[in-house]
């Protein structure tokens, strides 16, 4: 789904009970509920920020999702779906092969070939070293996966990423790739109840990128900004996000599922 503009859901597993069907068709019509509202406000925060429709993609985090729940959503329009761990990633994907599926937690270098094949984009790519096992893997493969490069904008030390301070020595990687597709950053801002403490790493992600740029001397480079999820992604969107990573604003307490 796309618009003019991940949180991994917390345990939203369906249960099998009695009149199965009716939960699937509660769930279903709670899912194209929950779509719609977050499409509201997604071209709401597009309209502030003076973008164009369609600028955006919603990418549904489907972290601990069920694989039948996850398959409602290509029915509703839906095709861009996360994980964050790529064994789940890859068993959903052997039910969803047709979805556009992103890998956006962690890759190991030794995930690499097993992965890579299966996605439509890697958002994780957070070392120098995993960097150069993706450029190898493409150049063996000779299919070049879209990624993005992770920083830590917000400063947590338990997060995965790159630092700010590594703009330099990232430019001077990326300008010696020739197979790898490296089209944008990702980051994840700190927790918070108040959206607005997330706007800080999301800008400064905007301007890594655009120091990237300068670095590369390409102005069009690094199109992407893959940030913003359930409790943050309209202050993302107006931050300049082209992904948004969604889980829990739409499979949280869905019917039959947990609270």
């Amino acid at each position: 789904m796309r618009y003019q503009g991940a949180y991994a859901p917390r345990s939203p597993v369906l249960k099998r009970q009695p009149g199965g069907c009716v939960v699937a068709e509660a769930v279903r019509a709670a899912l194209a509920s929950r779509l719609a509202a977050v499409g509201e406000r997604l071209e709401r925060a597009l309209r502030r920020a003076g973008r164009e429709r369609g600028t955006v993609t919603l990418v549904a985090v489907t972290k601990t999702v069920p694989a039948d729940v996850a398959a409602l959503l290509p029915e509703l329009g839906v095709n861009d779906l996360g994980e964050s761990r790529p064994q789940e990633l890859r068993r959903k994907a052997a039910v969803l092969p047709s979805a556009r599926w992103h890998l956006i937690g962690h890759l190991q270098r030794n995930k690499v070939r097993e992965t890579v094949p299966l996605v439509a984009r890697v958002h994780s790519v957070d070392s120098l070293r995993l960097l150069a096992a993706l450029e190898d893997e493409a150049a063996r493969s000779q299919t070049p996966v879209p990624s993005l490069l992770e920083f830590n904008a917000s400063g947590e030390p338990e997060k995965h990423g790159f630092r700010p301070g590594e703009a330099a020595a990232v430019a001077d990687a990326v300008a010696g790739l020739h197979w790898l597709r490296v089209d944008g950053l990702m980051t994840m801002a700190a927790y918070s109840e108040d959206p607005e403490e997330a706007r800080p790493a999301f800008a400064l992600l905007r301007r890594l990128r655009d120091d990237l740029r300068r670095r590369l001397g390409k102005s069009d480079a690094l199109p992407h900004l893959s940030m913003g999820m359930s409790g943050d992604f309209e202050v993302a969107v107006e931050e300049g996000a082209t992904f948004v990573r969604l889980g829990t604003v739409l499979f949280e307490g869905l019917p039959g599922g947990a609270a």
